[in-house]
């Protein structure tokens, strides 16, 4: 199986998220995912989610990893902070506290590892299977295996 990874570095300013946001809405488009699918609107939360947390919450440079490849993507973003995640629930009108909760329900799978003297918190969306031309139910379902490089 085929697999790109596209990364971008992203200082510890806040106002860095938008720049992952359109750097991923473009590279997301490059890999044949556009802009209207709800797969694309999923992940661009999911970055800016996990891109906020690396930058207010530890005040360190990040690196935006993005990898396309079989039946969907992989998000991950690396940190210099040593600090685990720390999941928090938010109450009633409170202004933080929901980003991990939201990456929790709308990511398929999610978690973080050490990575150097940092860690990379992850997560990964399916791609919903598309049916081929012609196709009828249990005929020529899937996802294109061929990425398009960004």
């Amino acid at each position: 199986m085929q697999v790109l990874q596209v990364q971008l570095e992203v200082g510890p300013d806040p106002a860095e998220v938008g720049r992952a946001r359109r750097w991923a809405r473009s590279r997301l488009a490059g890999s044949g995912i556009g802009d209207d699918e709800p797969l694309a609107e999923t992940l661009v939360l999911l970055i800016s989610e996990l891109v906020t947390n690396a930058v207010v919450h530890t005040g360190c440079p990040a690196v935006l990893r993005m990898l396309f490849g079989g039946a969907g993507v992989r998000v991950e973003v690396a940190d210099t902070s040593d600090r685990p995640p720390r999941p928090r629930h938010a109450e009633g009108d409170d202004t933080n506290g929901r980003g991990l909760e939201l990456v929790d329900g709308l990511a398929d799978r999610w978690g973080w590892q050490r990575e150097g003297t940092g860690k990379s918190i992850w997560c990964e969306v399916d791609r919903a299977p598309v049916a081929g031309p012609g196709a009828g139910p249990g005929q020529g379902a899937g996802v294109s295996p061929s990425w398009v490089p960004c």
